[in-house]
């Protein structure tokens, strides 16, 4: 397997010293009727998987194998979620909450007490010109909720998705069948979640470290699955 960055990213990285490499791997665009393993993770891995490997997955393609993510036009969204859209700062790296049919997946998924009490604090603090507050209160759950947009591979340039069930549980499952570590990730431009992991040993902060510069982008790299390895 020829091993190559993404276009203007980076194949390794140092953390502490050690440098690391990120290989991403290609995948077909993938659909609701994939299984996660079969279809994608082993299918496009086996080649090249190593015994102390650490398996990376995009939650996007988890949610989208378990059939939480949507066509745009299959979404109403209520008054209230076009009411509360209003509070959620839009950023210009994804759509997020900002658009009312994100915001009624989120009423669906966070429940309406806990995307309440992020409107409020976001407009608490939004005179003081503080930002993201509305997801530090709702939590990683809403943050990886998405929308469309121009830069998404197609078909997803018309979809919306939730964040994946249960990411912890697929971690584990994906460990035993892989025999790697598995980490499910939220990653773009602004910020890493680490939303599931097949191990508590592993550090957070070290897995957010080796993805805070997107190495595996998030428009037509079709690259949802890292390698990651000692260099």
């Amino acid at each position: 397997m020829n091993i190559q960055a993404n276009e203007g990213k980076n194949l390794a990285i140092e953390i502490d010293g050690v440098k690391w490499l990120r290989v991403p791997i290609k995948t077909h665009v993938v659909m609701r009727d994939d299984k996660l393993f079969e279809d994608v993770v082993d299918k496009y891995t086996a080649n090249i998987r190593q015994a102390d490997d650490i398996v990376f997955c995009s939650e996007k393609i988890i949610a989208i194998t378990q059939g939480r993510s949507y066509p745009i036009d299959e979404i109403k969204p209520s008054w209230l979620a076009k009411l509360l859209v209003k509070f959620v700062y839009k950023s210009p790296y994804g759509i997020g909450l900002g658009s009312p049919h994100t915001m009624q997946l989120a009423l669906e998924d966070v429940g309406l007490p806990r995307i309440l009490l992020g409107c409020v604090a976001a407009a608490v603090t939004k005179p003081f010109g503080v930002r993201g507050v509305f997801y530090k209160v709702c939590g990683p759950k809403a943050y990886a909720i998405d929308g469309p947009c121009e830069y998404t591979l197609p078909p997803y340039n018309r979809y919306a998705k939730k964040a994946p069930a249960n990411p912890n549980k697929v971690a584990v499952e994906m460990k035993k069948r892989l025999g790697n570590e598995f980490v499910v990730l939220d990653a773009n431009d602004l910020n890493v979640d680490i939303l599931g992991k097949s191990s508590k040993h592993l550090d957070d902060h070290f897995l957010k470290a080796l993805f805070k510069d997107n190495p595996l982008g998030q428009s037509s790299q079709q690259t949802p699955i890292a390698i990651v390895r000692k260099a």
